[in-house]
């Protein structure tokens, strides 16, 4: 065989090593970082929710997601220990900076009652304007369902 005809396969089989080497490499990361785990560090789940670690299982976790709510995870779902600087100033709001994020749209609008959430919010109108007349009506009109034929 020549040399020439195997260098695709000698590349492609490269790649794939590398690849893995770098997958593995990951894993191991990760599998490090929630060995990290303690109670009271906070962590941030695969699914994007922050919550303050009470126990740390073999294979689980018990987590508080709010204040007295406790929810059991799978260690694997866990996907980033955050340090306490980092996990107070994003659940608490603790920043150094004088910046202030209301809960709410209504510093877009503009309109000072609509932080309380209900006065001065545009009420939706869900009554049908346009309907299509009942099909009853349609035959009243013309004496004759939809389908029916005269007979002659």
């Amino acid at each position: 065989m020549n040399l020439v005809t195997l260098l695709p396969f000698i590349v492609l089989i490269g790649a794939m090593f590398l690849m893995t080497r770098s997958a593995k490499k990951k894993q191991a990361q990760a599998a490090e970082m929630r060995n990290q785990m303690q109670p009271g560090t906070g962590v941030r789940t695969i699914g994007g929710m922050y919550a303050t670690v009470k126990e740390v299982g073999d294979e689980t976790v018990l987590l508080e997601v709010a204040p007295g709510v406790h929810a059991v995870y799978a260690k694997n779902a866990i996907g980033a220990v955050l340090e306490d600087a980092e996990y107070n100033r994003i659940v608490h709001g603790d920043d150094d900076t004088d910046t202030v994020v209301p809960d709410d749209a209504s510093s877009l609008t503009g309109d000072a009652d609509a932080a309380d959430g209900q006065e001065g919010a545009a009420k939706a109108d869900l009554t049908k304007k346009d309907a299509a007349p009942a099909a009853d009506s349609e035959v009243e009109k013309d004496g004759k369902a939809d389908g029916e034929t005269e007979a002659k």
